[in-house]
């Protein structure tokens, strides 16, 4: 069955979170498409995780890649899963695709101190519990630990 983990961003950039929720995903030997809504973010991040800490890098590409279905990361703004990823995580408010219950997981991450990020969420954490998905939610405690709230 399909989980889908809500994680709320609080007082922390995306930037910060995603690599380590990745390496996460690596070390579980998992593969990974992580959905963005712009191209703009794609290209952020794909940058990003190339210098995101001077000790190591996530080996990934973007969709635009000829190999792209060889990485272990891939970045898209597509609802397509070229690298036969088990694992989607989706920013920016991409849209859940129609074929989520294909994947172990579902990460939806989104900014905790938006009001229409939070509402956003709120629908579709009714939506995924309603389509009978496995729903987890995951907050930030005062030391930037994930805790599980629901």
């Amino acid at each position: 069955m399909t989980e889908v983990l809500f994680y709320q961003l609080h007082r922390q950039p995306i930037e910060r979170v995603l690599p380590t929720l990745l390496e996460k995903s690596l070390e579980r030997g998992w593969r990974v498409v992580v959905q963005a809504a712009s191209e703009e973010r794609v290209e952020a991040l794909d940058s990003h995780l190339w210098t995101f800490t001077d000790d190591s890098f996530l080996p990934h590409s973007t969709w635009r890649d000829p190999e792209a279905k060889s990485q272990p990361i891939l970045i898209t703004i597509h609802a397509d899963n070229p690298n036969s990823a088990t694992v989607r995580f989706l920013i920016d408010g991409a849209p859940v695709p129609e074929d989520a219950a294909r994947y172990a997981r579902i990460v939806l991450l989104f900014d905790g101190e938006d009001p229409d990020a939070l509402e956003a969420a709120r629908v579709r954490w009714t939506q995924a519990k309603t389509s009978g998905f496995e729903v987890t939610y995951w907050q930030p405690d005062e030391k930037g630990r994930w805790q599980r709230k629901a």
